[in-house]
């Protein structure tokens, strides 16, 4: 396949003009198949990756079923996400170690109309009481670094980043420096203070879970874990632009605090994403959805999102103002990046996975979605309302 006469997104992070070639479901130098696609008008960048969402279009990963695997990713497909790295919730270990076994059978089946699961997010159980969030407190457990290596092996080496509330347990450094080599460490749902969210950093934790959300903020004489994290220059961190989660003029502070090159979007999506208004399930609590905000019924706390990825990064471009090449680069360069699957992922270079998201130049609106080198068949922004 040849894809002639668009605006693609190199691996500078820059836009060019010129054609890309696909073969052999990679990137390469030509093609000889005869395929022509014709790009005029769009701009061509790498599949969009999404490393925390938990669900959409009526299904939860942690419902450890395939067939609720296979309806995120092809929901996700649809909407321009080529690859995924799902967050599980704080729930019983069993049902964990369920999840994990589930979500490897799925990433072993490589259907070729969905979306490819890449790794795992591991959003609880070792988070803070205090900061939960919508996680059920029930299941909440203190950090094991033995316990890491089981959600590994159940994974089959899925598994890419663990969350961690450090305040929770005063071994956490010793936690931190047994598993960061095997994950990333990411501060989840932590009560920490900007001390202590040091002590992580330097002991190995390279991450932040949703920026702003669920943590300590920033403050002149308390800077918290946001302060922590922009000081630290190896962290990364997770921002949501659903529209909800951070105010526009916070997700451009938070640019100017870490850099384009160390801001990750994520969508944080529930089961109701795509779907109508009504109350769904999270992990056994009920969340409402009106719109594009989630909340828990019980409390009122936002639980989560009710946008895709792509959704996302259309908002931060044409609402909050950040550049579409930055903004690019948050949904594809950084995210394969952050979880290690830049050897293949996330930048359209020689022999990469031919991953690739059509976009209209004027509305950014998704003009096809392809896949291994395979156009994605009726792309048109799928939704379940």
């Amino acid at each position: 396949m040849i894809i002639k006469n668009t605006e693609y997104y190199g691996a500078d992070c820059k836009f060019h003009y010129g054609d890309i070639a696909v073969a052999g479901g990679v990137f390469a130098e030509s093609d000889d198949s005869g395929e022509v696609l014709d790009g005029s008008g769009c701009y061509a960048i790498p599949g969009l990756i999404d490393i925390h969402l938990h669900g959409a279009a009526g299904a939860d990963v942690c419902d450890a079923e395939i067939g609720a695997f296979e309806k995120i990713a092809e929901y996700e497909i649809g909407n321009g996400v080529t690859s995924f790295c799902p967050a599980t919730l704080t729930l019983a270990v069993p049902t964990l170690e369920n999840v994990l076994k589930t979500g490897a059978g799925f990433a072993a089946l490589r259907r070729e109309n969905m979306s490819e699961l890449v790794g795992f997010n591991m959003e609880g159980p070792f988070i803070s009481h205090k900061r939960k969030g919508s996680q059920n407190g029930n299941y909440i457990i203190p950090c094991d670094a033995e316990l890491v290596d089981k959600f590994v092996e159940w994974s089959d080496g899925l598994v890419k980043i663990v969350g961690l509330a450090p305040e929770e347990d005063p071994g956490f450094e010793g936690f931190i420096k047994t598993v960061s080599g095997k994950v990333k460490v990411s501060l989840a749902h932590t009560d920490a203070d900007y001390d202590m969210a040091v002590m992580a950093f330097r002991a190995g934790a390279s991450h932040v879970t949703h920026l702003y959300n669920a943590m300590t903020g920033l403050h002149h004489r308390a800077p918290g874990v946001v302060g922590a994290a922009a000081d630290c220059e190896n962290v990364t961190a997770e921002l949501i632009c659903d529209g909800v989660h951070v105010h526009p003029s916070a997700v451009r502070a938070a640019f100017r605090l870490f850099g384009a090159e160390r801001i990750v979007f994520v969508s944080d999506s529930l089961r109701c994403t795509g779907m109508a208004d009504g109350v769904y399930d999270l992990g056994g609590q009920n969340v409402g959805k009106t719109g594009n905000l989630c909340t828990l019924v019980s409390d009122g706390n936002i639980a989560g999102s009710a946008s895709d990825l792509y959704t996302c990064f259309r908002n931060a471009v044409q609402t909050m103002g950040i550049p579409l090449e930055t903004a690019v680069r948050c949904v594809t360069t950084n995210p394969a990046r952050c979880i290690g699957v830049d050897d293949r992922k996330g930048t359209i270079r020689k022999g990469n996975d031919a991953d690739l998201v059509l976009l209209d130049k004027q509305s950014l609106t998704l003009k096809a979605v392809i896949k291994n080198g395979k156009t994605i068949k009726g792309v048109q922004r799928r939704s379940m309302k």
